[in-house]
């Protein structure tokens, strides 16, 4: 019995290697994947004070706000067993963010595949980050290896850096190739649930994660429906939606990692007037 368990333990705990594997595979059998012809077509016309594309440039400014948010609670308590083991990656997720809101709303400002090189690159290490976190926080705290944390961190921002550039380099062949970036961006979609459920993550943990991705889903499901949306409400466009989404899904995120804190730290306060009263 004991073997069997063990087995089945080794064939869950491999299960997300095998998942990418396989997905990997599939994208290098299914060839390149061009960006759409019409990509930088967005909806959003909007003029305000001389700005084009308004709606769309200032929408990025909630990134930049929600990662100084996290910033300012974080860094103070970055120490804090509920969040230390995935510090360094979510500094880079945070920082990432922070950028984004500036590379995103350069290119919104005349979109084009050069400008575009500076949207992709902050939001692929971003995701580099989520991922490099959660990893730490689940498969490598398992065996307290903060040398390969370190190294996680790392190959995730060169598969990041590369999946841009392959992109950039191969568009400026003629036929831009998106499927490292695309795999990037859906990897957290399958590995972050998988990685929390297999190594006992905390169920808020998985709650709060589980509704930043789904918000993000709806997010690039806006994107995909920019114009429909914009026809639909008027007042505002899917690809200007699709940034106040994805700055919702990352505001879920900080959040639930500043409670993880307050939480420990208010269980450590009640703890200490119990012993006090005794």
């Amino acid at each position: 019995m004991n073997s069997l368990a063990t087995q089945q333990r080794s064939f869950y705990c491999h299960l997300p290697s095998w998942l990418v594997g396989v997905i990997s595979a599939a994208l290098l059998l299914h060839g390149p994947i061009a960006q759409l012809p019409h990509y930088h077509e967005f909806a959003d016309q909007s003029v305000w004070c001389g700005l084009s594309h308004a709606a769309d440039v200032l929408s990025n400014g909630g990134f930049a706000l929600v990662a100084l948010w996290g910033m300012w609670r974080l860094w103070p308590v970055r120490t804090h067993p509920a969040i230390k083991a995935g510090w360094c990656a979510y500094r880079l997720f945070l920082v990432s963010l922070f950028l984004t809101a500036f590379g995103s709303g350069f290119y919104h400002l005349a979109p084009d595949n050069a400008r575009l090189l500076w949207d992709r690159l902050p939001i692929a290490l971003a995701f580099a980050g989520l991922l490099a976190a959660v990893r730490a926080e689940t498969v490598v705290t398992a065996s307290i290896d903060t040398v390969r944390q370190r190294r996680d961190v790392i190959g995730f921002v060169m598969f990041a850096v590369i999946s841009v550039a392959w992109w950039f380099f191969t568009d400026r062949q003629g036929a831009g190739d998106l499927r490292f970036y695309l795999l990037l961006q859906g990897l957290p979609l399958i590995l972050i649930p998988l990685w929390q459920t297999l190594y006992g993550a905390a169920s808020a943990d998985r709650i709060a994660f589980a509704a930043a991705l789904a918000v993000y889903v709806l997010a690039k499901l806006a994107e995909i429906h920019d114009h429909e949306l914009a026809h639909a409400l008027h007042a505002i466009s899917g690809h200007t939606l699709k940034h106040l989404l994805a700055t919702l899904a990352a505001a879920i995120l900080v959040r639930r990692l500043v409670m993880r804190t307050r939480v420990l730290a208010n269980a450590g306060s009640s703890a200490t007037s119990a012993t006090s009263v005794f």
